[in-house]
């Protein structure tokens, strides 16, 4: 297992999901984690358990982003792992239809939140030496979905954002990898499921891999064998992968 004794890390969307699976997985590799999400109520139990911090943010907004990052930095003096999670799948409806705003917030969320992630983290990332930025991908980021405008446009923006920070900052210490973890049984996939709209709502929920799986992944991205994928994209549906992290198919 890697050891991340000494380090801290923030996930965003860390209230379910695949978020709250990789701050508990974070949490027993030794890291200090604070936990984000919009309603801070919703983070504090895992939270306390984790002897964690739980913070309260969108990260659509920038401001929001900059309280998180200094509430670590004041609590633990650093930031050596970012986890860009939060991501919205709505509106599921194609783009005819789809209602403007929600598929603005959407982007505002999958493209923008990473956006404001990586810029906050990246001076106090700088200043200490060095960091890395995980970010939740999609295989959405390269095929497009019936319905799914938004979410494969947002991904898709997210991943060339993983490849411009490896080109900027890799020299300065900063390791940027993006992972797609294929189809996880989360309440995301719930809602997909219950769409009925194209063919992954369709599949049946034992395709699906438990978050633990993606979790576990974010934490190996962390030690030396992550270094593989600086600027680029890990694949869970990889079985090679799988079996390198010691994911059982």
């Amino acid at each position: 297992m890697v050891d991340l004794h000494g380090k801290v890390v923030l996930v965003t969307g860390a209230s379910r999901g695949i978020g709250a699976a990789a701050a508990r997985a974070f949490a027993r590799a030794g890291a200090s984690v604070g936990l984000m999400a919009r309603d801070q109520g919703a983070v504090e139990d895992l939270a306390r358990q984790l002897g964690g911090i739980a913070l309260a943010g969108d990260v659509a907004r920038p401001a929001d982003m900059d309280r998180a990052v200094a509430g670590l930095r004041d609590r633990w003096g650093r930031l050596d792992v970012l986890v860009n999670n939060a991501g919205l799948i709505g509106p599921i409806a194609g783009i005819a239809s789809a209602d403007a705003d929600e598929w603005g917030r959407a982007i505002d969320v999958n493209l923008k939140g990473v956006f404001h992630g990586m810029r906050a983290a990246l001076p106090v990332m700088r200043a200490q030496g060095g960091g890395t930025v995980l970010t939740v991908g999609s295989g959405a980021a390269h095929a497009p979905q019936e319905g799914w405008s938004a979410y494969c446009a947002g991904k898709a923006g997210a991943w060339m954002l993983t490849r411009a920070l490896d080109l900027e900052a890799r020299g300065d210490g900063i390791r940027a990898i993006s992972l797609s973890p294929g189809t996880v049984a989360t309440d995301m996939q719930a809602a997909i499921r219950d769409s009925g709209i194209n063919p992954v709502s369709r599949l049946d929920w034992s395709a699906h891999v438990p978050p633990e799986w993606p979790a576990r992944a974010l934490v190996w991205l962390c030690g030396p064998e992550g270094d593989a994928f600086l600027g680029a994209e890990l694949s869970l549906r990889d079985e090679g992968i799988r079996r390198r992290i010691g994911l059982v198919a």
